[in-house]
């Protein structure tokens, strides 16, 4: 179904696309989900945590971090996930529910998390991309590169999915395109994608000759380019890489996650690899859950993006030396966060797409990917290498090496295993290394107890300060108000124009106000999608989620109200009081009594409510 919109999105819209759009399983293509209970949990993307705090309510279809407040619906956590605005995210949620809305370009676009000058980057870079995409596949030009590519193994399909293209070997046909198109070509340079003239006002492309693989961020925007060159000199690198920029930072950047997320969650799994050209390979024989670095080592960033995702991983690195020193890197880095690992390890020091090249798609999947190492086996085949066991040193250090290793991550049975094939290989009896696993155990646990007092503090849900009674009745009276507009309308009658002590609620107040004089209904979840301030809404899904007794509504809607006037007058006499020492010190003793008369009429007004 599609729909020709002229500016706004009508009401009835956005509630049959919020209908069609279940929160769990949209949630569940951005980050892993438990259900315990009625309700589901994960690791919440808003903020860094080691313990699940949040919950996705199936029944309500709304979200909630207990950590950090965050919360809302399936529409706001795509605005808040993806730094859109309501109109786009209404659309994405639209494509994916088969209503396709053509919204055109009038639409208020007040919730941008990025830059405008961010924007016009990505836009040049798509731009770009569907330059060099068009001379590889329908120009003279691109004919030897698209042969190249070709023979190499790429099909049509696998380069047009993946916009490759080509790049002019000439010094300016981007940068006059880019120009002709109105973009500054100084915000331009900054994005990576030509360069400015030493010393003068003159631009030039940085990617000349190049087969091009553009590197999306992971909802699909091209951000950098990877560009390779046909034949090696040796005066220049094979690949030329897009410097890290506003749009792109390699440490968070995993190459294919964009396209891969959804095999990832099929799959349960997602196989890690070095380069984006191995990813290629493999997505070109079947293997549709493979992910890239960019370029650099595995980051804490790109294991939180994963790990909100899965919790078993495949490490898939070259065969090399180097390959085997940077799996070992990445399986600690990623057994740490407690995360499933294997390693699938590559023969003849090859790389998976030489590998794939030479011996096929299959046997790819079905000997190396389908018979990985476990994390302890990896290791202690990582321990093994250049190691002598005619010599007592190599002995020694092999066997402290894979003791360590076992210590606090091993089962029984794991430990047995490998301790016997410790025992096999370096002829030590089972009862000796046994004996060295208890030592090095007791002295790991000594150590852990000299520490402890230094251990990071309790998760941030733990820290939280209990609210006063103030901040409780802001909080109950804010809920009576989202679910019932008789009691805006009781408060913006009565005397007390400003029912909230705190600025934040306020803000929410005058908002809701104005929402019901157009909407006229209770609606929350339509009430946070139009808030434009994530904070705001962090309050008003608080407030939403609060135990309220119908029953006894007017009761507490009066007892809140009661409480908030009752805090503001105490506030009032701490700064009178204040006041009054302050008149004191500066023997203003005519103004001291004055203010100590006001003191005494407020605090008979406290006792009168």
């Amino acid at each position: 179904m599609v729909m020709n919109l002229a500016g706004k999105i009508p009401e009835e819209v956005i509630e049959q696309i919020r209908t069609q759009s279940d929160i769990v399983d949209v949630i569940s293509e951005y980050m892993q989900l438990t259900k315990r209970g009625r309700n589901w949990f994960g690791l919440c993307p808003f903020h860094g945590e080691q313990t699940p705090s949040f919950s996705v309510s199936s029944d309500k279809q709304i979200f909630h971090c207990f950590g950090c407040g965050a919360g809302g619906n399936a529409i706001t956590f795509i605005m808040d996930m993806e730094g859109i605005s309501f109109p786009d995210a209404v659309v994405k949620l639209g494509e994916r529910a088969g209503i396709h809305l053509d919204v055109g370009p009038t639409l208020p676009d007040v919730t941008k998390k990025i830059s405008k000058a961010e924007e016009r980057m990505k836009e040049a870079h798509a731009f770009a991309a569907d330059f060099f995409h068009h001379l590889l596949l329908n120009t003279e030009d691109g004919e030897e590169p698209l042969n190249y590519l070709l023979e190499r193994g790429f099909t049509r399909e696998l380069i047009e999915s993946n916009s490759i293209g080509w790049s002019l070997p000439s010094f300016d046909a981007l940068t006059i395109l880019l120009e002709r198109k109105g973009y500054n070509l100084q915000e331009i340079a900054e994005s990576g994608l030509v360069i400015k003239r030493e010393g003068e006002e003159r631009y030039f492309d940085r990617f000349r000759g190049r087969i091009m693989f553009p590197i999306r961020d992971e909802n699909g925007k091209i951000i950098a380019f990877s560009g390779r060159i046909l034949s090696s000199t040796g005066e220049e690198a094979k690949y030329l890489n897009s410097p890290e920029s506003p749009i792109f930072q390699k440490s968070e950047v995993l190459y294919n996650l964009d396209k891969a997320r959804t095999s990832i969650r099929k799959n349960r799994q997602v196989v890690l690899m070095e380069g984006f050209m191995d990813v290629l390979a493999a997505t070109s024989v079947g293997v549709a859950n493979a992910v890239a670095t960019m370029g650099t080592s595995l980051t804490n960033q790109h294991i939180t993006k994963l790990k909100r995702l899965v919790e078993q991983i495949t490490i898939c690195y070259d065969g090399d030396n180097a390959g085997f020193d940077a799996a070992k890197r990445a399986a600690q880095l990623l057994q740490a966060e407690r995360m499933k690992v294997n390693i699938a390890v590559l023969p003849d020091k090859l790389d998976p797409d030489e590998y794939i090249r030479s011996l096929g798609g299959q046997a790819f999947k079905e000997q190396i990917l389908e018979n990985p190492h476990a994390y302890i086996a990896f290791m202690m085949m990582h321990a093994r290498r250049n190691k002598n066991f005619q010599f007592e040193n190599d002995t020694l250090q092999y066997i402290q090496e894979v003791l360590e290793q076992l210590i606090g991550r091993s089962s029984p049975v794991e430990r047995d295993l490998y301790i016997r094939q410790l025992s096999t290989e370096t002829n030590i009896s089972e009862e000796a290394i046994y004996a060295q696993f208890r030592k090095l155990e007791a002295s790991q646990v000594r150590s852990a107890k000299v520490e402890m007092p230094v251990l990071p503090s309790m998760p941030v849900t733990q820290q939280q300060k209990p609210m006063d009674a103030a901040e409780r009745a802001e909080r109950l009276l804010l809920a009576h108000m989202l679910h019932n507009i008789d009691v805006v309308d009781r408060l913006l009658r009565s005397e007390q124009k400003e029912p909230f002590v705190r600025d934040a609620y306020m803000a929410v107040f005058v908002r809701l106000a104005g929402f019901y004089e157009e909407y006229g209904h209770p609606d929350y979840q339509r009430f946070v999608e139009i808030l434009d301030d994530a904070e705001l809404r962090k309050i008003v899904m608080e407030a939403a989620l609060v135990e309220r007794d119908p029953d006894q509504a007017d009761a507490e809607v009066t007892d809140s109200i009661r409480q908030l006037q009752k805090y503001r007058i105490e506030q009032e006499i701490q700064q009178k009081m204040h006041e009054s020492k302050e008149a004191e010190k500066m023997h203003e003793y005519a103004r001291a009594l004055e203010i100590a008369q006001q003191i005494i009429h407020l605090r008979k007004s406290l006792s009168a409510i």
